[in-house]
């Protein structure tokens, strides 16, 4: 017998990436709940989404609400309003898996890596929000406009965090977006990852493109992941 799909609450799933996301689960079939600062705006984002895709269940509320009903809780929001937002919805989230999309962009020079003191967004959330929470770092590097269209995504996820089986969760649900979710180890190494998306910025600029992405080489499928 199949297991039912987990609620996914996706915080800031107004936004360019978190609507993006939304749309590709929800076409995929998770039961999506869309939090927002206004619980009006998610609410008319939900019933776009529902109208256009004729999906499952859709809704929108505000942050706090879904995160207190969603089983996984995704988080997509700017740099500027993350600690905010994580300090919002603390008390919901203990034991549940978190997926942290954020970047620390500093406008105006995105296209310039730009760290925060602790390293990186998610170290700061797995720090603010403890231990007990599982903390995953992905998809950061995936251009929204790309999850916004029904075409496939030809690049790779890297994913990080300090427990192997919410890491396993995550990486089916990029599979579910319809892209490869690579293990890529401990919550510290989202240093490197979200250090890259300035990086990708740069490039677009340079080369004039809007989805630069990763491919990883080599034989992934033969190798054996050890257990990290």
């Amino acid at each position: 017998m199949n297991q039912p799909l987990p609620k996914l609450a996706i915080i800031g799933g107004t936004g360019a990436l978190g609507s993006g996301l939304a749309k590709r689960w929800a076409q995929a079939g998770y039961p999506i709940i869309i939090g927002s600062r206004s619980s009006e705006k998610a609410s008319l984002a939900a019933e776009e989404i529902t109208s256009q895709n004729h999906t499952i269940s859709v809704i929108g509320t505000d942050n706090h609400t879904a995160a207190v009903q969603g089983e996984v809780i995704v988080i997509a929001v700017p740099f500027s309003s993350h600690a905010e937002i994580l300090h919002s919805i603390k008390d919901t989230v203990s034991e549940k898996i978190v997926v942290d999309t954020t970047v620390p962009l500093k406008p105006p020079k995105v296209g310039t890596v730009q760290l925060p003191e602790a390293g990186s967004a998610a170290i700061i959330t797995q720090q603010l929000l403890g231990a007990e929470t599982k903390v995953v770092s992905a998809l950061h590097n995936v251009a929204a406009h790309k999850l916004h269209d029904q075409e496939p995504i030809d690049c790779d996820v890297l994913v990080c965090g300090n427990i192997k089986t919410a890491r396993e969760v995550v990486i089916g649900l990029i599979q579910a977006l319809g892209m490869r979710g690579l293990h890529a180890g401990p919550i510290e190494n989202s240093v490197a990852i979200e250090a890259m998306t300035s990086v990708l910025i740069t490039i677009n600029r340079l080369y004039k493109v809007a989805d630069a992405g990763f491919k990883i080489t080599g034989d992934l499928i033969s190798g054996e992941k050890e257990n990290i």
